[in-house]
């Protein structure tokens, strides 16, 4: 028996019914991904073409990241009269420090910057300041913190408890050393040191050449202690108290720019895969059955990068109380 003219009908209503909500998903999907694009992909495309003082935010642990070296970068080709550097740092590794101070050298050669430091300044969050062209801190501030560490885990005693030992054969003593399953030997202890030591000259040279330091001056704050901003002032560590406000009226009054320009953020994009878009749009392509765009849309969320610290840093790290 053929099916009835109505049922016919029906059926057709339904694929078109079910095409247009398949089509309206789509179109949800693609609204949102351009929303997220334009919220969190950077800074406001209007902050290029209108003069105003751009606000860089360098906080939490410095690695040197992409994302950050590119911001900065942007800003030096924007209409941006001048910079403001928002620090709250404790530092991070010793070569993103030294990126990140590469970059705002070169930024400062097109556009005034002056840091301005909330909480801390310290180790590479100072070797980030110290790149702009002034900095200005709070009186409770903390900057400073001028060295470099290397850390390095020993589980030699542990393992001897236990009753394991790992075994190895390598091309030289050095190779590989230190090894966390052995106590470190004087060469390797040694040529760490050389490591930091060589650091720690760069380091130690860079505040000299930038604060303007004799060779007295510098020995009174290389000693990786941290001092707050009003100990830092005369110790030519940093060249004003005071916060963003006086930082502006020290742009305005000394490098020329125009007064009540706007103050706008520029920020790095956020992480898809941290605001949980891609998972998010994977489940709803699924549920439609566009089981390919799903699939794509999870392992972009799988994919998404992480990092960790390595190799020396310079950080500081508050004193733990028992």
């Amino acid at each position: 028996m053929s099916p009835s003219s109505d049922y016919l009908i029906d059926r057709r209503r339904l694929r078109r019914k079910l095409s247009f909500w398949r089509l309206a998903a789509i179109a949800a999907i693609a609204a949102a991904a351009l929303f997220a694009i334009l919220r969190y992909g950077g800074p406001d495309p209007t902050t290029k073409l209108v003069p105003h003082i751009a606000r860089l935010s360098i906080q939490g642990l410095i690695t040197g990241d992409s994302d950050t070296i590119d911001l900065i970068k942007s800003i030096g080709d924007s209409r941006a009269s001048a910079v403001l550097l928002d620090i709250d740092s404790p530092g991070g590794t010793t070569t993103g420090a030294e990126k990140i101070y590469d970059e705002v050298r070169r930024l400062a050669a097109k556009k005034p910057v002056v840091a301005v430091v909330g909480t801390l300044a310290a180790s590479g969050g100072y070797i980030a300041a110290i790149g702009a062209d002034a900095i200005v801190a709070r009186g409770n501030s903390l900057v400073g913190s001028i060295g470099v560490l290397f850390q390095y885990p020993n589980f030699h005693k542990a393992m001897e408890t236990v009753g394991v030992k790992v075994e190895e054969v390598k091309s030289s003593p050095l190779k590989a050393a230190p090894n966390p399953f052995e106590p470190a030997s004087e060469a390797a202890r040694a040529a760490i040191a050389d490591l930091v030591g060589d650091s720690f000259t760069w380091f130690k040279e860079l505040v000299k050449e930038r604060r303007n330091l004799d060779d007295a001056e510098l020995a009174k704050v290389v000693d990786g202690r941290v001092f707050t901003g009003r100990q830092g002032v005369p110790l030519k560590l940093v060249d004003m108290i005071g916060g963003e406000r006086e930082a502006i009226e020290w742009l305005e009054t000394t490098k020329g720019v125009a007064k009540k320009l706007p103050v706008r953020d520029w920020k790095k994009p956020r992480s898809f895969e941290r605001l949980g878009l891609l998972d998010s749009a994977a489940s709803v392509a699924r549920t439609l059955g566009f089981a390919s765009l799903a699939g794509l849309l999870e392992q972009g969320a799988r994919t998404a990068a992480t990092g960790m610290l390595d190799g020396m840093v310079a950080i500081w790290q508050a004193p733990s109380s028992n």
